[in-house]
């Protein structure tokens, strides 16, 4: 087959000429015979008819690319957001505090006298005593512990000042001595969780400068005292136990605290004994059998 022939047959074009019946065998003779001469006498009409197809196909192939590109410029005018003037965004200021630094502190939120404070409900006082700066402890202190349990105990538990571990949690005696205290109670039949409250003579921990625990000062002492007073009054408890010497001696200020007697403040009954930090160190038991020997004396102080 002929260059010519494959190219048409490639582009699905079929042959130019037909070989008719009837034609005169000399004819037939001349194409068998000679098949290069006819190959070069259909050769010239095969080319033009080659070339005009690749003319046509070349026409129709730029309309193509006409149209679709006329297409794609219609839908890209269609699709193209209209544009509009973007508004100049003013520059920041500069951050410029510097008025700030100049401005004078806040002032020091109101303290409460002690009349105020005495006439508190228990929300408010424990807003109070959260926000208090009566004394130099404030500035200290990493928070306050205000009483807990029953507001209608019978029973008060008093200790002098907040620990580390009760300053940390912000609870009266937490972990091993509340369970040790509350066993204290459960022994001498009285429900810890029912009837008894628990605070302390000061709110805040004192610290020396080294940041040791040291006893409070009599002014640390004074500016408290109308927190616990007004605690005493709301509480109303018939029992008042102290828990350690400081809190024996802080209870009465000038009057010397004796183990094993009743003493009275208001119309509650008062009796002393250790503290339940202390009786976790004892390893003899004598601390307490003394203790046990207070809790008895309580119980039958208290009545039924």
């Amino acid at each position: 087959m002929s260059r010519s022939a494959v190219f048409l047959d490639e582009m699905g074009v079929g042959p130019l000429w037909h070989l008719r019946q009837g034609v005169a065998p000399e004819t037939v003779d001349a194409v068998v015979e000679a098949p290069v001469e006819m190959e070069a006498a259909v050769a010239p009409p095969v080319a033009e008819a080659f070339d005009a197809v690749t003319a046509v196909v070349a026409e129709v192939v730029a309309e193509i690319v006409v149209e679709v590109a006329a297409e794609a410029k219609v839908e890209v005018q269609a699709e193209a957001p209209v544009a509009v003037a973007a508004t100049p965004v003013p520059a920041a200021e500069p951050d410029d505090t510097a008025w700030f630094d100049d401005a004078p502190p806040p002032p020091p939120a109101r303290q409460l006298s002690d009349a105020d404070i005495a006439a508190l409900d228990w929300d408010g006082l424990t807003a109070a005593v959260a926000k208090c700066a009566r004394c130099d402890l404030c500035k200290t202190r990493k928070g306050v512990v205000m009483g807990r349990g029953d507001r209608q105990g019978a029973w008060l538990m008093l200790a002098s000042s907040p620990s580390r571990l009760e300053e940390r949690e912000g609870r009266a005696l937490p972990g091993e001595q509340g369970k040790l205290l509350d066993n204290m109670l459960k022994a001498i039949d009285i429900d810890a969780g029912s009837d008894v409250y628990i605070t302390h003579l000061l709110k805040c921990r004192p610290l020396d400068e080294a940041g040791q625990e040291r006893l409070p000062t009599e002014s640390e002492s004074a500016a408290c005292r109308p927190y616990f007073d007004r605690e005493l009054a709301l509480l109303q408890p018939r029992t008042i136990v102290t828990l350690g010497s400081m809190a024996a001696a802080g209870i009465n200020p000038g009057e010397k605290p004796v183990r094993g007697k009743v003493r009275q403040l208001g119309n509650a009954s008062v009796v002393a004994t250790f503290h339940p930090e202390m009786l976790l160190q004892d390893g003899t038991g004598k601390t307490k059998a003394r203790a046990w020997a207070d809790l008895c004396l309580a119980k039958s102080t208290h009545g039924d």
